[in-house]
């Protein structure tokens, strides 16, 4: 169980890193959690609330749900408690590298 803790957050950081300056992680490396990942999704075009707006909606679409940040910080928050099993952080991620090319 914890190789899997370990493994879950490690893949969603990686896209984070990968797409630098799309997906924005706030926190410090060093701080990261396993479990919630706040970021935020930058874009020249349209605000950040209406961008990360689209972000949540079409990832709703695709059965993606509770991905809506903090109420008075915004953003995105991905949750990998126990009940998310790796099959579906990796649909998190495909739809992220999807979104983030049809987006730029």
């Amino acid at each position: 169980m914890n190789q899997l803790l370990d493994k879950k957050p490690t893949v969603v950081y990686e896209i984070i890193d990968q797409f630098n300056g799309f997906y924005v992680n706030m926190i410090d490396r060093k701080y990261c959690s396993r479990v919630n990942i706040p970021l935020r999704t930058v874009t020249n075009v349209i605000s950040n609330e209406r961008f990360e707006s689209l972000f949540i909606n079409e990832a709703i679409k695709s059965n993606m749900i509770e991905l809506k940040g903090h109420c008075s910080l915004a953003g995105i928050r991905i949750s990998l408690y126990n009940g998310i099993n790796f099959e579906e952080v990796t649909q998190l991620t495909e739809f992220m590298r999807t979104f983030q090319k049809n987006n730029t």
